[in-house]
């Protein structure tokens, strides 16, 4: 019953959301019902993306980074989300709270301390900050719902990951509720301020089916004989700089997503001027970095 029930209320948003783009098109499935502008283009220089925020100066995946992000003049930022025992959706990148919690001193005994085995008000309680400096000691993670909060009163833009969903099932439904929910899904957002990425092609294909509407991006480097498959729910193709090149770059670039717009490629993680300047010749959309701002510097770029 509650999965019929998220799936009626996903239904509706998504149609109203498609309905309101100007010149969208509802036919099988409304591989039209978005704006055709990207984030980023061919031709342009590449947005600066803050890797779980800007998460060379606070810590990772937290209300601090993006607003960090905030500060330091950078729009779209990148989370990782998860799922507690409970059913909350929380923003982490690891499926253990090891390395970016206190959760080893709070709770001692529940090795090997994966997310999926603590509640919300459990991992409400653990310190998400003092890892990365004393500055930030008494810092939560945050759960998705209050990110997006955060996200929107700092106008900003979300490149979201599904993260581990293997271990998640159903978790693409969860996701495109709280979405829904916190007003995520109109015209306004799904135009050009949210992207949905995962490594799952399966949690991505299950997104473009419950949200057509929704841009998708797969993480990795798909070889060029697959990229026409992935262009059936992916709108972009994200890989690591290391194992891209000029002419991968031009294969993507080559394909039509879903919603009738070359593959986007956003190359992840680069954290130096050189590394930008280098994968920005190879005609990249977007450029995701823990420093952000180094990116912006040496692209003079968004």
């Amino acid at each position: 019953m509650y999965a019929r029930a998220v799936a009626a209320i996903t239904t509706a948003l998504l149609g109203t959301a498609a309905l309101l783009v100007p010149g969208s098109d509802a036919r099988a499935g409304s591989h039209a019902a978005v704006s055709h502008a990207r984030p980023g283009g061919v031709g342009t220089r590449p947005l600066a993306i803050g890797h779980r925020g800007a998460s060379a100066q606070a810590p990772e995946n937290t209300l601090a980074a993006i607003d960090r992000a905030a500060e330091l003049g950078v729009s779209w930022v990148e989370n990782d989300v998860q799922r507690t025992k409970d059913g909350e959706l929380v923003v982490i990148h690891d499926d253990s709270l090891r390395r970016t919690t206190n959760v080893e001193d709070v709770f001692p005994r529940r090795s090997p301390w994966k997310v999926k085995d603590f509640t919300a008000a459990e991992i409400a309680r653990l310190d998400a900050g003092s890892w990365f400096g004393s500055r930030f000691a008494g810092t939560r993670v945050p759960t998705l719902a209050r990110y997006m909060r955060r996200v929107e009163h700092n106008h900003q833009k979300l490149l979201l990951e599904i993260k581990n969903p293997e271990l998640y099932p159903g978790i693409e439904r969860q996701i495109l509720k709280v979405l829904g929910d916190e007003g995520w899904l109109d015209r306004r957002h799904l135009a050009d301020r949210l992207i949905v990425q995962s490594f799952g092609a399966d949690s991505l294909r299950t997104v473009h089916r419950l949200a057509p509407a929704v841009r998708t991006a797969l993480l990795g480097t798909p070889s060029v004989a697959d990229l026409p498959g992935c262009a059936g729910f992916a709108d972009g193709i994200n890989p690591s700089q290391r194992s891209i090149s000029r002419k991968y770059v031009a294969a993507v670039h080559s394909v039509a997503g879903p919603h009738g717009r070359p593959l986007a490629v956003f190359a992840w993680t680069v954290d130096d001027g050189e590394t930008a300047r280098r994968v920005a010749r190879y005609g990249v959309d977007g450029v995701i970095s823990d420093k952000p701002d180094v990116v912006r510097a040496a692209l003079r770029t968004p």
